[in-house]
This record gives C-alpha cells, structure tokens and sequence, in this order.
C-alpha cells in the first residue's frame, strides 16, 4: 500500500452519510409510530376533524425535529455541519408553517360543520376553550416567525431584531407542548402513547437546553476564556489570540469555528461566528476577522485580559471527512482562515491551495499560508484580480489547468457565497464525487 494513502482516513461509512441515516431512521422512526397510535385511537367526531387530529400529530414530529436541527449536538454537527443543519431547519420550518396552518382549518372547519356554524363564529368560540387557544397562540407565533424569515423581508432586518423574534419559537414550543397535553386524546388514548409523548418531549428539549444553554455555560466556566493578544493583520483583518485553562480537553479542530462574543466591549446579544484561524494546540486559540460589521470592525479594540464568552466549536470542515491522500483546499479572501488552520493538520505530500484575493496585498495572513504550504512540499496558486476584469480562475477548465488530477482529490472550499456556488459548480462539471467536496458556509441565519 502506498505510504501517503494510508494517510486518508478510512471509514466504512462517510460520517456524513452515516449521521443523515440515522437523522432520516429517527424521523421515519417517529413517523411510524405516531402513525400507528393514529390508527389505534380512535377517530374524531366526524371526518374532518379526523383528518385533522392526523395532521396535529405530524406537526407534533415535524416541530419536535425543528428542536433537534437546532439544538447543536456535537455528533450531528461534527458530520453535517452547522450550515447544512440550519438551511434543512429554513425548509423544515416552512413546512410545520403549512402543517399548522392545515390543522388549524380543518379544526375549525371540523367543528364547524358539527355544530352547523360559519368557520368564523366556531374560531371565536374554540379561542374560549384554553386548549384550543393556547393551540392558536403557538401557530400565530409560527406564522409571525415565517413572515420575518422570508428572504427578502429578512434581508431587511438586522440579525439581532431577526434573532430576537425568531426566540418566541421557543414561546410556541411551550404553548404547543401545553396544547397537547390537554388534548388527551392525543396523550392519554394507552400507556404507550403517554410514554412515547413524554419521552420524546423531554428528549427534544432536553437536546435543545443542553446544547444550546448547559454545555456552553459549563465550557465557559471551566475553560474561562480571556484575550491574550490582539494583532492587526491589514487595516481591515485583526487576528485574536484567547487562551484559557485546560485548553487541551476543549474539543475543537482545525477547520471549525466558533461563536464568540466578547462581553465587557460588546453587547452580550452581539456575537459573530469567526472559523480558527490556527489548529488548536491545547493552549491558544485564534480567530482571524475581517471588519465586515460593527462586532468584527470593532475586534482590534477588544482589551487585552478581557473576558470571552466561547460557544462551540462547530462544523464539520475538518479532516474527519478525508476520503483520499491529496487535497485541494480552495479560499476566497478571508475564507482563508479556515484553510490555514487545515493546513497545520496536513501532512507532507501532495497538497494544493488555491487563494482568491483582489490583490496580493489583500491575501490574508499569506506569509504563513506560504509557510506552511512549503513546509509540506505543497503548491500554493495566489489568484489574483477581479471577475468584473474577466478573471474566472474558477471556470471548470481553468481549475482542471491548474489541477490536473482535481478529481481525485479531496476538495474543501471556504470563501464568500457566491464564489463558493461558482466552485461547487464549477466540480460538478468535473465530476469530482460528491463526496469528495467538502464546503461549509458559516453563519448564525
């Protein structure tokens, strides 16, 4: 066997493909079963509210899935990836909007034909009754919640506005968790439907506040995270350095980020996802900004000895993916970052790196990305102008010019959106597995 293939890691399994297996047997795993206490508990009082009790019950999986995409477990995260996880999350939640809105109409509609009422004068009555209403308080607050995550009418929002009406989600987990409680029906029809709600109940929001709330409170108490230096990179790019105690059991990886807020110089709610800019060595961690923003513009201010508040690490843009001994590592400006720290993970042998930058002087911590790349006998590409001056360094016969063997490499991608979908694309015409191509868009939306 060939001394750098053994490199590679091997896995039966891709640990992407094995975390979307078992999410997807978890998912139809419920669905079976909330499909068999459907049919074992009885119908409604007539069709339509039959019809509609079926639709509740799917709503119920469909919500308590939303909690299980967001709540940020390392095993998921580690292998799909915090973007992915959260673009599935966009689409999911879409469809509990519809889920819930079907529902509501047909409980209306249901008892409307029963009591031979019009759907308007049955809303009003059904809004007297607390289980019906505490129902219509947590669709109204999903359909709130949709409105403002619309692409265009999101765009609009700062992400603390956007970010603080997406928190009355978790309002209407507790008002939908309340609302099927009191519906016995749907809690009480055996002893295995009351223990199968509870316990999926207590599973999804327990995720959520371990992942979301415990863990990163125990991190931060444990690790205590404080600023050791802060170094100018450009006029526009500073790098941070954090240390903190017993660094070496904070699981992180070269290629993953983190959320950082850095609280005695921002607001606390003011927090920006920021990749390593290093691989972690147990005893610093660093982060590399470009000032895009008033939290990032503001970084080279931030006191030395001031504390941070660290969440994560996440993502899944790290070497556990490797599937083949050469990699090419693509960046576009400050994307950068992530690909220096892989680097330090890379061992000698065949490594390309290609850096899309303006202008040479715009190449983003360049002399130790040069460093590097010599150290392990690689070949680094500084691709430099505009695409405005016909520049298109990623157009599938340019990257196979300067990549002849492009297709039989690892491929990991980190730049901005649209350069990223010209790359993706540009590999699909070359035909480089899919599951040879590793990208990730970082981002808290």
């Amino acid at each position: 066997m060939d001394a750098t293939a053994s490199r590679a890691p091997q896995h039966p399994v891709p640990p992407a493909v094995a975390a979307r297996w078992a999410l997807g047997t978890f998912v139809l795993g419920n669905l079976v079963i909330v499909e068999i206490l459907f049919f074992t508990a009885g119908t409604g009082k007539n069709s339509v509210l039959t019809v509609a009790k079926f639709v509740g019950l799917h709503a119920a999986v469909v919500l308590l899935f939303q909690l299980l995409l967001v709540a940020r477990l390392p095993w998921l995260d580690r292998r799909i990836g915090m973007d992915r996880l959260t673009v599935w999350h966009r689409w999911v939640g879409f469809t509990l909007l519809w889920t819930i809105l079907t529902h509501a109409v047909l409980v209306v509609l249901g008892y409307a034909l029963l009591d031979d009422a019009s759907m308007v004068k049955t809303f009003f009555a059904l809004a007297g009754v607390p289980a019906s209403l505490l129902g219509i308080g947590a669709a109204a607050i999903v359909v709130v919640v949709a409105a403002v995550s619309v692409r265009p009418v999101r765009r609009r929002l700062r992400y603390e506005t956007w970010h603080g009406v997406h928190l009355l989600l978790y309002l209407a987990l507790g008002l939908a968790f309340v609302h099927q409680l009191l519906e016995t029906t749907t809690f009480s029809s055996s002893w295995f439907a009351k223990a199968y709600w509870w316990l999926l109940w207590l599973f999804a929001f327990g995720a959520l506040v371990t992942g979301r709330i415990l863990v990163p409170l125990w991190r931060n108490a444990y690790h205590r995270f404080r600023v050791t230096a802060v170094t100018p990179e450009a006029d526009d790019v500073v790098s941070v350095s954090v240390t903190g105690r017993h660094l070496d059991r904070f699981p992180a990886r070269a290629g993953q980020f983190c959320i950082w807020r850095f609280p005695g110089h921002n607001r606390w709610w003011q927090a920006n996802p920021f990749s390593l800019s290093a691989a972690p060595d147990g005893h610093t961690l660093r982060l590399t900004a470009k000032a895009v923003g008033t939290t990032s513009a503001g970084l080279r201010d931030v006191p030395v000895g001031s504390r941070v508040f660290v969440e994560g690490p996440y993502g899944a843009f790290t070497s556990v993916h490797r599937t083949r001994p050469g990699a090419l590592l693509i960046a576009g400006g400050v994307g950068i970052t992530p690909i220096r720290a892989l680097l330090e993970e890379e061992p000698a042998g065949d490594v390309v790196v290609l850096h899309r930058v303006r202008s040479e002087a715009g190449a983003v911590l360049a002399d130790e990305v040069r460093a590097l790349v010599a150290d392990r006998g690689g070949r680094l590409h500084l691709l430099t102008g505009r695409t405005s001056d016909g520049a298109t360094p990623f157009a599938p016969d340019s990257l196979r010019a300067l990549v002849p063997d492009i297709a039989e490499r690892d491929v990991y991608v980190c730049g901005p959106p649209a350069m990223t979908s010209a790359v993706l694309g540009a590999l699909r015409e070359l035909d480089v597995p899919a599951r040879r191509v590793h990208s990730e868009r970082f981002g808290l939306a």
